[in-house]
C-alpha cells in the first residue's frame, strides 16, 4: 500500500471588499493549481487531490467561494454567479503573487474553471475539469436543486434543523467523506437561498461558443451513469475545447473511494501543463 508524503499545508485569507474568503496551501513552488469544491460544498472536499498534487511538485490552492465553507456567506443574491466565482478566483491568484495557474474544479467548480479560463485566458496554465455541469444537466439540476432553494428561503426552519444536528458531529471521529456530507449540509438558510438563486438564475457556464476558443490544455473526467453530471456534457466539453482529452471515471464514486487512478492522471496532467512552453502547448503539437 502507497502513502502520499507529507506536504506542507498552510491556511490564509484575502478580502474582496468586506468580504473575507479562506484558502488552503499545500506545498510551494511556482507550479500553481487550484482547486475549486462542487456546490454548497468545503474546499476541503479536495483534500486527497491537493495532497497528492503537492507530492508531485505542484503548489495547490483550495478555495472556498463566496458562501461556502468558511468564508463568508452574504445573503445578497446579486453578490452570486458563475462570472462572480470566477473572479474569485482571479483575486486568489493576484493575492498569491500567481502569474498563472493549472484551474480546476468538480461540479460547480469545473464550470468557474471554464469562467476563469473566458474571463483571463492568460492566466489558465490549464484546465482540469470533473463533472461539468452543461446542457444535457440542467433539467435534472433545477429539480434538486430549485426546492432546496424554496426550502431555505420559505422553510428556513428545515435547513436551521440540519444545521444544528451536524454542526456539533467532531469532524475527526467520522470517515473523511462522511465529515464533508456533514459540512455541506452545514448550511445558513438566508445565505444557502441567495447562493442558489444567483447559481440557478444566472448562466451556468460559458456558452459553447466561447468553450471552443478556449486554448488551455484541458483534460475532462466524466463519471457514468451520474443524472446531475451526466458523462454526455463531459464527452461534450471535451470534443468543444481544441485538444481537450476526455478521462471517463470507471464509477460516480471512484475518484472519492479509490482515487489512485485519476490522481495519477490528475497529476501527470498538471505537471504536463508547467513543463510544455505555453507557446508549445497552444500550436496543439
Amino acid at each position: 500500500m502507497t502513502t502520499t508524503p507529507l506536504v506542507s499545508e498552510r491556511i490564509g485569507q484575502f478580502f474582496l471588499g468586506e468580504d473575507r474568503l479562506e484558502y488552503t496551501e499545500y506545498g510551494a513552488g511556482g507550479r500553481w493549481v487550484v482547486l475549486v469544491h462542487g456546490q454548497l460544498m468545503p474546499r476541503r472536499m479536495h483534500q486527497p487531490l491537493a495532497r497528492a498534487l503537492a507530492a508531485q511538485g505542484c503548489h495547490v490552492v483550495t478555495l472556498d467561494l463566496l458562501g461556502h465553507g468558511r468564508s463568508d456567506r452574504p445573503a445578497d443574491p446579486l453578490v452570486y454567479s458563475m462570472t462572480a466565482f470566477g473572479e474569485q478566483v482571479l483575486a486568489l491568484l493576484d493575492h498569491l503573487g500567481a502569474d498563472q495557474a493549472v484551474i480546476g474544479g468538480t461540479s460547480l467548480g469545473a464550470n468557474v474553471s471554464l469562467e476563469v479560463a473566458v474571463l483571463a485566458p492568460e492566466r489558465v496554465r490549464g484546465l482540469l475539469v470533473e463533472m461539468p455541469v452543461l446542457d444535457n444537466a440542467l433539467e435534472f439540476g433545477l429539480v434538486v436543486f430549485g426546492p432546496m432553494m424554496l426550502c431555505a428561503r420559505y422553510l428556513p426552519f428545515t435547513v436551521g434543523a440540519l444545521r444544528r444536528v451536524t454542526r456539533p458531529v467532531p469532524r475527526g471521529l467520522v470517515p473523511f467523506w462522511a465529515g464533508i456530507v456533514l459540512d455541506t449540509l452545514d448550511q445558513r438558510p438566508a445565505a444557502m437561498a441567495a447562493t442558489l438563486h444567483g447559481i440557478i438564475f444566472g448562466r451556468i457556464a460559458p456558452p459553447s461558443r466561447q468553450r471552443r476558443e478556449i486554448t488551455a490544455p484541458t483534460m475532462v473526467v466524466g463519471h457514468p451513469a451520474d443524472p446531475i453530471h451526466p458523462a454526455a456534457d463531459a464527452a461534450m466539453l471535451a470534443e468543444e475545447v481544441p485538444g481537450a482529452r476526455f478521462v471517463r471515471a470507471r464509477s460516480i464514486l471512484e475518484w472519492r473511494v479509490a482515487p489512485q487512478r485519476l490522481d495519477a492522471e490528475a497529476a501527470d496532467f498538471a505537471t504536463s501543463c508547467w513543463e510544455t512552453p505555453p507557446a508549445e502547448r497552444r500550436s496543439g503539437s
